[in-house]
Protein backbone atom coordinates (compact mmCIF):
# COMPACT_ATOMS: atom_id res chain seq x y z
CA UNK A 1 0.00 0.00 0.00
CA UNK A 2 1.49 3.41 -0.89
CA UNK A 3 1.14 6.42 0.40
CA UNK A 4 1.40 10.05 -0.45
CA UNK A 5 2.11 13.01 2.29
CA UNK A 6 0.81 16.57 1.86
CA UNK A 7 1.12 19.77 3.15
CA UNK A 8 1.45 23.25 1.78
CA UNK A 9 3.21 25.93 3.45
CA UNK A 10 4.19 30.12 2.91
CA UNK A 11 6.93 32.16 4.63
CA UNK A 12 7.50 29.29 7.18
CA UNK A 13 10.67 31.55 8.51
CA UNK A 14 9.35 34.49 9.21
CA UNK A 15 6.18 32.24 10.79
CA UNK A 16 8.86 30.14 12.96
CA UNK A 17 6.66 27.13 11.44
CA UNK A 18 8.27 23.73 13.00
CA UNK A 19 8.19 22.99 8.61
CA UNK A 20 11.76 20.89 8.55
CA UNK A 21 9.59 18.50 11.80
CA UNK A 22 6.43 18.79 10.70
CA UNK A 23 7.50 16.92 7.20
CA UNK A 24 10.07 14.73 8.55
CA UNK A 25 7.39 13.07 10.97
CA UNK A 26 5.24 11.78 7.60
CA UNK A 27 8.17 10.59 5.77
CA UNK A 28 8.55 7.31 7.08
CA UNK A 29 5.07 6.30 6.37
CA UNK A 30 5.01 7.78 3.01
CA UNK A 31 6.41 6.90 -0.44
CA UNK A 32 6.02 10.70 -1.31
CA UNK A 33 5.44 14.03 0.34
CA UNK A 34 3.75 16.34 -1.92
CA UNK A 35 5.14 20.38 -0.77
CA UNK A 36 3.10 23.21 -1.72
CA UNK A 37 5.49 26.07 -1.35
CA UNK A 38 3.68 29.36 -1.73
CA UNK A 39 5.91 32.54 -3.04
CA UNK A 40 7.61 33.48 0.39
CA UNK A 41 9.39 36.44 1.20
CA UNK A 42 11.81 34.40 3.25
CA UNK A 43 14.07 31.27 2.72
CA UNK A 44 10.83 28.69 2.88
CA UNK A 45 12.10 26.66 -0.30
CA UNK A 46 15.28 26.80 0.81
CA UNK A 47 14.82 25.16 4.50
CA UNK A 48 12.01 22.52 1.93
CA UNK A 49 15.58 21.85 -0.45
CA UNK A 50 18.17 21.31 2.66
CA UNK A 51 15.82 18.24 3.76
CA UNK A 52 17.29 16.30 1.12
CA UNK A 53 15.02 13.50 0.94
CA UNK A 54 14.11 12.14 -2.64
CA UNK A 55 10.63 11.72 -1.44
CA UNK A 56 10.26 15.41 -0.94
CA UNK A 57 8.44 16.63 -4.81
CA UNK A 58 8.06 20.24 -4.16
CA UNK A 59 5.28 22.37 -6.04
CA UNK A 60 6.50 25.90 -6.71
CA UNK A 61 3.31 28.09 -6.65
CA UNK A 62 2.16 32.17 -6.62
CA UNK A 63 -1.04 32.13 -4.10
CA UNK A 64 -3.96 34.67 -4.39
CA UNK A 65 -3.93 36.38 -0.78
CA UNK A 66 -7.14 38.32 -1.99
CA UNK A 67 -9.49 35.19 -2.07
CA UNK A 68 -8.67 35.40 2.18
CA UNK A 69 -8.95 32.02 4.20
CA UNK A 70 -10.12 30.51 1.02
CA UNK A 71 -6.79 30.30 -0.65
CA UNK A 72 -5.23 27.54 2.28
CA UNK A 73 -8.29 24.97 1.03
CA UNK A 74 -7.35 25.66 -2.29
CA UNK A 75 -3.50 25.46 -1.85
CA UNK A 76 -3.96 22.09 -0.11
CA UNK A 77 -6.32 20.99 -3.07
CA UNK A 78 -3.59 21.62 -5.43
CA UNK A 79 -1.20 19.66 -3.31
CA UNK A 80 -3.93 16.72 -2.74
CA UNK A 81 -4.84 16.46 -6.51
CA UNK A 82 -0.21 16.26 -7.30
CA UNK A 83 -0.41 12.85 -5.03
CA UNK A 84 0.11 9.88 -6.97
CA UNK A 85 -1.11 7.50 -4.34
CA UNK A 86 -4.53 5.86 -2.80
CA UNK A 87 -4.15 7.47 0.44
CA UNK A 88 -3.06 10.93 1.98
CA UNK A 89 -1.28 11.70 4.99
CA UNK A 90 -1.93 15.39 5.64
CA UNK A 91 -0.11 17.83 7.65
CA UNK A 92 0.09 21.30 8.64
CA UNK A 93 3.32 23.50 8.51
CA UNK A 94 3.03 23.79 12.48
CA UNK A 95 1.80 20.28 13.42
CA UNK A 96 3.93 17.49 14.32
CA UNK A 97 3.41 13.47 14.06
CA UNK A 98 4.44 11.86 17.28
CA UNK A 99 6.54 8.97 16.25
CA UNK A 100 4.83 6.98 18.22
CA UNK A 101 1.37 7.20 16.02
CA UNK A 102 2.72 7.32 12.77
CA UNK A 103 3.05 3.43 12.89
CA UNK A 104 -0.51 3.42 14.18
CA UNK A 105 -1.10 5.45 11.42
CA UNK A 106 0.24 3.42 8.73
CA UNK A 107 -1.44 0.64 9.86
CA UNK A 108 -4.96 2.06 10.39
CA UNK A 109 -4.91 3.18 6.55
CA UNK A 110 -3.81 -0.82 5.52
CA UNK A 111 -6.27 -2.20 7.41
CA UNK A 112 -8.88 0.32 6.41
CA UNK A 113 -7.85 -0.08 2.63
CA UNK A 114 -10.87 -2.44 1.87
CA UNK A 115 -13.81 -1.04 3.76
CA UNK A 116 -15.37 1.51 1.54
CA UNK A 117 -17.68 2.93 4.12
CA UNK A 118 -13.55 4.40 5.82
CA UNK A 119 -13.13 7.56 4.10
CA UNK A 120 -10.67 9.04 6.28
CA UNK A 121 -8.35 8.54 9.75
CA UNK A 122 -8.63 10.29 12.52
CA UNK A 123 -5.88 11.53 14.74
CA UNK A 124 -5.36 12.83 18.86
CA UNK A 125 -4.66 16.41 19.48
CA UNK A 126 -2.30 18.44 21.12
CA UNK A 127 -2.48 21.70 21.25
CA UNK A 128 0.53 23.87 22.87
CA UNK A 129 -0.25 26.68 23.95
CA UNK A 130 2.04 30.05 25.26
CA UNK A 131 4.89 27.29 25.09
CA UNK A 132 5.43 24.25 24.77
CA UNK A 133 5.18 22.71 28.36
CA UNK A 134 1.29 23.62 28.06
CA UNK A 135 -0.89 22.09 26.54
CA UNK A 136 -4.78 23.58 25.83
CA UNK A 137 -7.42 21.18 26.36
CA UNK A 138 -11.09 22.63 26.85
CA UNK A 139 -14.22 22.70 23.94
CA UNK A 140 -12.36 25.35 22.15
CA UNK A 141 -10.13 23.34 20.59
CA UNK A 142 -10.65 20.06 18.47
CA UNK A 143 -9.76 16.86 20.41
CA UNK A 144 -9.37 15.06 17.13
CA UNK A 145 -9.32 15.77 13.32
CA UNK A 146 -8.93 13.81 9.75
CA UNK A 147 -5.74 13.43 8.68
CA UNK A 148 -5.34 10.44 6.43
CA UNK A 149 -7.86 10.58 3.76
CA UNK A 150 -8.45 8.38 0.23
CA UNK A 151 -7.19 10.24 -2.93
CA UNK A 152 -9.68 8.47 -5.40
CA UNK A 153 -10.87 11.44 -7.52
CA UNK A 154 -14.07 9.37 -8.04
CA UNK A 155 -15.06 9.99 -4.51
CA UNK A 156 -14.07 14.03 -4.33
CA UNK A 157 -12.73 14.61 -0.90
CA UNK A 158 -11.73 18.00 -0.87
CA UNK A 159 -10.88 20.43 1.91
CA UNK A 160 -12.68 22.47 4.11
CA UNK A 161 -12.93 26.46 4.39
CA UNK A 162 -9.32 27.08 6.01
CA UNK A 163 -8.39 23.33 5.38
CA UNK A 164 -8.62 22.20 8.85
CA UNK A 165 -10.29 19.35 7.79
CA UNK A 166 -11.99 17.74 4.78
CA UNK A 167 -16.02 17.34 3.21
CA UNK A 168 -16.89 15.05 0.54
CA UNK A 169 -18.39 16.76 -2.76
CA UNK A 170 -19.89 20.18 -3.67
CA UNK A 171 -22.09 19.40 -0.94
CA UNK A 172 -19.73 19.18 1.88
CA UNK A 173 -21.15 16.01 3.27
CA UNK A 174 -19.19 15.25 6.18
CA UNK A 175 -16.20 12.72 5.37
CA UNK A 176 -16.83 8.96 7.07
CA UNK A 177 -13.95 8.68 9.63
CA UNK A 178 -12.54 6.06 12.22
CA UNK A 179 -10.48 7.19 15.16
CA UNK A 180 -7.08 5.89 15.36
CA UNK A 181 -4.51 6.31 18.33
CA UNK A 182 -2.09 8.33 16.83
CA UNK A 183 -0.88 11.59 18.17
CA UNK A 184 -0.87 14.69 16.20
CA UNK A 185 1.62 18.10 18.38
CA UNK A 186 0.11 21.15 17.24
CA UNK A 187 2.69 24.09 18.14
CA UNK A 188 0.94 27.17 16.41
CA UNK A 189 0.63 28.52 20.01
CA UNK A 190 3.89 27.89 21.48
CA UNK A 191 6.46 29.61 18.92
CA UNK A 192 7.92 32.98 19.94
CA UNK A 193 6.16 36.02 20.41
CA UNK A 194 7.77 37.47 17.23
CA UNK A 195 6.34 34.31 15.52
CA UNK A 196 3.20 34.92 16.87
CA UNK A 197 2.82 39.09 15.91
CA UNK A 198 3.60 37.67 12.52
CA UNK A 199 0.47 35.38 12.29
CA UNK A 200 -1.53 38.33 14.08
CA UNK A 201 -0.42 39.92 10.20
CA UNK A 202 -0.89 37.16 8.18
CA UNK A 203 -4.50 36.69 9.87
CA UNK A 204 -5.87 39.64 9.44
CA UNK A 205 -5.21 39.59 5.57
CA UNK A 206 -6.86 36.01 5.87
CA UNK A 207 -9.26 36.46 8.38
CA UNK A 208 -9.95 40.55 8.08
CA UNK A 209 -13.49 39.91 9.35
CA UNK A 210 -12.14 39.34 12.85
CA UNK A 211 -9.09 42.06 12.93
CA UNK A 212 -10.70 44.80 15.03
CA UNK A 213 -11.37 41.56 17.56
CA UNK A 214 -7.65 40.60 17.97
CA UNK A 215 -6.43 43.80 17.47
CA UNK A 216 -8.15 44.54 21.49
CA UNK A 217 -6.84 41.17 22.50
CA UNK A 218 -2.68 40.32 24.17
CA UNK A 219 -0.89 38.08 22.29
CA UNK A 220 -2.14 35.16 24.55
CA UNK A 221 -5.39 35.52 26.61
CA UNK A 222 -5.67 33.09 29.14
CA UNK A 223 -8.89 30.90 29.27
CA UNK A 224 -9.53 27.90 31.37
CA UNK A 225 -8.01 24.20 30.48
CA UNK A 226 -4.40 25.56 30.35
CA UNK A 227 -2.41 22.38 32.00
CA UNK A 228 1.16 21.27 32.42
CA UNK A 229 2.82 18.59 29.51
CA UNK A 230 4.69 15.94 31.43
CA UNK A 231 4.81 13.74 28.12
CA UNK A 232 7.28 13.76 25.46
CA UNK A 233 7.40 15.38 22.33
CA UNK A 234 8.22 13.83 18.58
CA UNK A 235 11.63 13.48 18.06
CA UNK A 236 11.72 15.16 15.05
CA UNK A 237 10.64 18.52 16.76
CA UNK A 238 13.02 17.95 19.70
CA UNK A 239 16.01 20.65 18.25
CA UNK A 240 12.92 23.11 17.30
CA UNK A 241 11.60 22.97 20.73
CA UNK A 242 15.23 23.35 22.66
CA UNK A 243 15.72 26.44 20.54
CA UNK A 244 12.61 28.19 21.43
CA UNK A 245 11.62 26.76 25.21
CA UNK A 246 12.43 30.12 26.84
CA UNK A 247 11.42 33.12 25.67
CA UNK A 248 10.76 36.08 28.19
CA UNK A 249 8.32 37.89 25.65
CA UNK A 250 5.98 35.08 25.22
CA UNK A 251 3.74 35.43 28.02
CA UNK A 252 0.44 34.15 28.69
CA UNK A 253 -1.52 36.91 30.44
CA UNK A 254 -2.83 36.39 34.03
CA UNK A 255 -6.03 34.42 34.64
CA UNK A 256 -9.44 36.69 34.88
CA UNK A 257 -12.61 35.61 34.74
CA UNK A 258 -15.07 36.44 31.87
CA UNK A 259 -18.78 35.34 31.83
CA UNK A 260 -18.06 33.77 28.27
CA UNK A 261 -15.73 31.14 30.20
CA UNK A 262 -18.97 29.77 32.00
CA UNK A 263 -19.55 27.52 29.04
CA UNK A 264 -16.12 26.12 29.33
CA UNK A 265 -16.70 25.19 32.74
CA UNK A 266 -20.05 23.73 32.16
CA UNK A 267 -18.57 21.42 29.14
CA UNK A 268 -16.07 20.68 30.86
CA UNK A 269 -17.76 18.88 34.26
CA UNK A 270 -20.17 17.08 31.72
CA UNK A 271 -17.48 15.48 30.11
CA UNK A 272 -15.33 14.18 32.98
CA UNK A 273 -18.64 12.63 34.43
CA UNK A 274 -20.16 11.42 30.61
CA UNK A 275 -17.13 10.92 28.57
CA UNK A 276 -18.88 13.12 26.34
CA UNK A 277 -18.01 16.63 24.38
CA UNK A 278 -21.22 18.49 24.12
CA UNK A 279 -21.50 20.62 21.19
CA UNK A 280 -18.41 19.74 19.34
CA UNK A 281 -17.69 20.63 16.77
CA UNK A 282 -16.70 17.75 14.59
CA UNK A 283 -15.64 18.01 10.30
CA UNK A 284 -16.28 13.99 10.58
CA UNK A 285 -18.93 11.36 10.90
CA UNK A 286 -18.03 8.14 12.94
CA UNK A 287 -18.21 4.92 11.39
Amino acid sequence: MKVSGFTIVRNAVTLDFPLEASIRSILPICDEVVVNVGRSEDETLEVVRSIGDPKVRILQTEWDMTIKNKVLGDETLRAMRACRHPWGVYIQADEVLHERGAELLSQAIAAHDGDARVEGLLVKYLHFYGGVDTVAANRRWYRREVRAVRLDPALDIRPYQGAQGFRVGPGHRKIRARLTDAEMFHYGWARPARALRAKREVSRVLYPWAKEREARRPLLPWFPGLTPFRGTHPAAARGWIEARRYDADRQVEGPRFRPEFLRFYASDIIERVTGERVFEFRNYTLV
